[in-house]
């Protein structure tokens, strides 16, 4: 290599300046197009140590615009470097008055903030950036690569001082938005499932509900609430009287009020798992709707008396009027005739142990007793929904499958991408459902629990002219 490339390479360097333009981070849309993450313009300063001719009227105009401590501007101020950034996300109003102060050595570049205009509508699903506008949680995160865009820059030539070299043209390289993400989300439900999750909060004096609307045929989820939400544009904002005695507390408030229970907590089902008993017992067909039980209110497995929720007992009952009554002694001797290893089998076919494939990030698996150490008092409990764990999605996943003619879905936001400029679209794909259920049986569970609403526990969920299904449980 001659030396004189060498040179002519270093000498480009020195004289040359390069400041990053960000790309517009694409929108995200809800089913009927409503805007829910978009940009605001924004901008960042800078200053260029070379240009600078009256250091002092610029440290007081920065400190009095940018809310920063005067001791802070000072030091990058007169910090010698070829362009120091002194903030970013600063309102473009403000980003204006420094630029037209005039003052020279000063850089302001518009650049882009992510905006929300809903404020706390499904936070926990939409997710927030970060300040280099890179998803930290939810589908900012799931879609990061969708809704990022590529960078651009500005390249401006100085002379071996620095200052800018009037004759030369700036080269810029023009960023490329990111893509716009449509989703299944209808704002509408949100909306209102969001206030009814609030009133039920309020009314049972619960710490956090939560509730996912989602069609079983396809697993398309309209709505999934978590209250109480956050405030997106102001994500790191604890609730108002919160104390934090540490930075490390801080961070884990944070982390509890960004997390998004339906798919990150587990919890025990309780008799909504009584659907997969059925479903399970059904298809191995030891019991039918017609196959008669006796309910003391209680049934003894070992050396453990298990209480059905009626004390005084359901008495005589068939299968179906023990689904419609929710009554655990029915549900222990059904979960006996399938038997520990039967009954795991069809949890591996249900896909229960899995997890569902979701398009959010921090999905928790089921939690489940180790196969070779289910007896018969686990295996009773197990039948109840009892001494396990799941998440709610998985539930709410497993039993679409159930009614839905016996095929897998995978639970899903996303529904298609297209250009900033909306001129090609894209759907996302999803994977074909496998069969898990015969259908015949998936007939019978829907038949038993839009029983369970029409004449069972479930009945305040019944509507006139509407066929509802449905399973209680108090866990």
């Amino acid at each position: 290599r001659r030396s004189s490339d060498l040179y002519y390479e270093k000498a480009e360097n020195l004289h040359e300046r390069e400041r990053d333009i960000k790309a517009a981070r694409g929108k995200i849309l809800d089913t009927t197009g409503k805007v829910l993450a978009a940009n605001k313009t924004v901008c960042t300063v800078s200053v260029i140590h070379s240009q600078i001719k009256e250091p002092e009227k610029i440290i007081h105009l920065l400190t009095e615009k940018l809310g920063i401590s005067e001791e802070t501007v000072r030091k990058r101020v007169e910090k010698v470097s070829s362009i120091e950034r002194i903030k970013t996300n600063v309102e473009k109003e403000i980003g204006d008055e420094i630029r037209n102060a005039g003052l020279a050595g000063i850089k302001v570049d518009e650049d882009y903030k992510r905006y929300y205009p809903l404020g706390d509508l499904a936070s926990k699903v939409l997710g927030f950036t970060g300040g280099d506008n890179q998803g930290i949680i939810g589908l900012e995160v799931s879609y990061d690569e969708v809704l990022k865009g590529i960078g651009g820059s500005i390249l401006t030539y100085t002379d071996a001082a620095g200052i800018e070299l009037k004759n030369t043209a700036e080269q810029r390289v023009e960023p490329i938005a990111g893509n716009t993400l449509r989703l299944t989300m209808d704002w509408n439900i949100q909306s209102f499932v969001t206030q009814v999750c609030l009133e039920l909060m309020e009314e049972k004096q619960a710490n956090e509900v939560s509730c996912i609307v989602m069609n079983p045929q396809n697993g398309e989820i309209y709505a999934m609430a978590n209250v109480p939400e956050f405030d997106l544009n102001r994500p790191f904002e604890l609730p108002e009287g919160t104390t934090c005695e540490s930075e490390e507390m801080r961070q884990d408030l944070l982390n509890k009020m960004w997390r998004n229970a339906n798919v990150s907590d587990t919890y025990e089902p309780g008799s909504t798992f009584k659907t997969v008993t059925a479903a399970a017992a059904l298809e191995a067909g030891v019991v039918t709707f017609k196959d008669t039980f006796s309910c003391p209110g209680f049934y003894i497995v070992e050396d453990r008396r298990i209480r059905c929720h009626k004390v005084s007992g359901h008495g005589s009952e068939t299968f179906l009027q023990g689904i419609q009554n929710s009554c655990n002694p029915v549900f222990i001797q059904v979960g006996l005739r399938l038997g520990a290893e039967r009954f795991y089998s069809y949890f591996e076919q249900f896909e229960l142990l899995e997890k569902t494939g979701i398009d959010l990030p921090g999905e928790a698996r089921t939690i489940m007793h180790d196969p070779k150490k289910i007896g018969e008092v686990e295996l009773a409990t197990i039948s109840f929904g009892q001494s396990f764990q799941l998440t709610t999605l998985r539930l709410l996943t497993t039993i679409s499958s159930f009614v839905n003619g016996g095929h897998t879905v995978v639970p899903h936001f996303g529904i298609a991408i297209s250009s900033f400029d909306g001129t090609s679209t894209q759907k996302i794909a999803y994977p074909q459902g496998t069969q898990v259920l015969d259908e015949a049986v998936s007939a019978q569970m829907r038949e038993c629990l839009e029983s369970v609403v029409a004449e069972g526990g479930g009945n305040k969920a019944y509507i006139e002219g509407y066929r509802i299904g449905g399973k209680t449980a108090t866990s």
